[in-house]
């Protein structure tokens, strides 16, 4: 014969640890018949559907919540016939008067008796709306960072022809490596939040509770609530950034000139900046230096060089000098070499010249680029090879040699 729901109620109500549990748990907290009747519920488990405690209590699941009894149902007997508890079951749903469908992750231990006898069912939910909310953004943020290096990848020739960043592969590098910093900083940030909320609901559930544990939990889903902020705001911060870098677009084609000529016209537009500033300009180039390769490129890696020295090589206003000369290397090769006698680069400052987003003067609005810039034209889309020599107080030295047919821009892409 089965016992009353107000004989059942009482005799789970005399365990005092129960009680209190339900009392002070900052979680839901439920206590089912084997048949799926509540013989406990706190007031905060009411939440998921909105019924009172007085409302549940000696009333079934199907009665409370139909649209769980099914699974409900299914973990009761499961737990009566096994005696084993089923964790970590996930729960949503949107009630009629609330506009945000709310998740909860539920925990359910079996109620034994002195015997072992198993006679009524423990259920601990756990509301983790915000955690899901905050995987929603963070997946959100790593399909926006995933969109946006594809899109990268898309517009890498555009990049190129546009002469402000030829190798896109070592540009996506890292771009990528900053949004997945914060990204990968935000996941481990979330399954260590999930891990402790797991471990947190776990005590609950086996009524070992203590202050000093839920201060400590709470403390910790703040904290990691505010770390993932500030990690999802870097992640957007670097997309947003690329995008800038990439805004200005324009073509260059392929033709034949002469490298001498060409380097002549685009360092003549220098000459009076150079001239105010006291730095001569020395010009040397051997005669007949065809090139079947791409002019518009090749300029701005001249153009860089050019305005590289007068913002970082003479930075301190003083006056000094510019060489720059052309020869043959063979009868396919052409070698430039840039000199110039300004201040130098430390060691540090040589090994990360060519770094994208690198520069020592961003509090005068460098970029980073500039060099970035050059080698990736020289290497990626000229096919040649770049060398750079400093010392500090002994000036800097870029060699340059360039095949005069440039490779075949399929064949590099592929």
């Amino acid at each position: 014969m089965r016992s009353s729901p107000a004989s059942e109620v009482m005799l789970v109500s005399t365990l005092p640890a129960l009680q209190l549990i339900y009392d002070t748990a900052p979680i839901g907290l439920a206590c089912l018949s084997p048949d799926c009747r509540y013989l406990l519920i706190n007031q905060r488990l009411t939440e998921i559907c909105g019924i009172s405690v007085e409302g549940h209590l000696g009333h079934t699941v199907r009665d409370c919540v139909p649209a769980l009894a099914e699974s409900v149902e299914q973990i009761v007997r499961s737990i009566m016939q096994t005696g084993e508890p089923v964790i970590g079951i996930e729960v949503a749903g949107q009630r009629a008067d609330q506009a945000e469908e709310r998740s909860w992750v539920t925990y359910w231990h079996p109620l034994r008796m002195p015997d072992g006898e198993i006679v009524a069912v423990n259920v601990a939910a756990e509301e983790i709306t915000e955690r899901k909310r905050a995987e929603r953004e963070i997946r959100s943020a790593r399909d926006a960072a995933e969109t946006a290096l594809r899109h990268l990848r898309d517009i890498q020739d555009t990049l190129i022809e546009a002469e402000k960043l030829a190798a896109l592969g070592r540009m996506v590098a890292g771009v990528a490596h900053e949004i997945n910093t914060p990204l990968g900083s935000s996941l481990t940030v979330a399954s260590t939040l999930q891990r402790k909320a797991e471990q947190f609901a776990a005590e609950v559930a086996r009524g070992s509770l203590k202050r000093s544990t839920l201060t400590g939990f709470l403390e910790l889903v703040g904290d990691a609530s505010a770390q993932l902020v500030t990690n999802l705001g870097r992640a957007a911060e670097r997309v947003q950034s690329f995008k800038q870098v990439a805004a200005d677009q324009t073509l260059s084609h392929r033709r034949s000139f002469d490298a001498g000529e060409l380097t002549g016209q685009v360092l003549s537009q220098f000459e009076r900046q150079l001239r105010t500033r006291d730095i001569a300009l020395g010009l040397r180039c051997e005669p007949d230096l065809a090139m079947d390769s791409y002019p518009g490129p090749f300029g701005q890696v001249l153009t860089n060089l050019a305005v590289n020295a007068m913002t970082h090589a003479f930075s301190g206003g003083g006056a000094g000098k510019i060489d720059v000369s052309l020869r043959a290397v063979g009868h396919r090769h052409i070698e430039l070499l840039f000199a110039d006698d300004g201040c130098g680069m430390a060691p540090d400052v040589e090994r990360r010249a060519f770094d994208p987003f690198f520069t020592t003067r961003r509090h005068d609005g460098a970029s980073g680029l500039g060099l970035h810039i050059v080698h990736s034209i020289v290497v990626d889309r000229l096919g040649g090879q770049l060398r750079l020599e400093s010392k500090p107080g002994e000036g800097t030295r870029f060699q340059l040699v360039l095949p005069r047919t440039a490779p075949d821009r399929r064949s590099v892409a592929s």
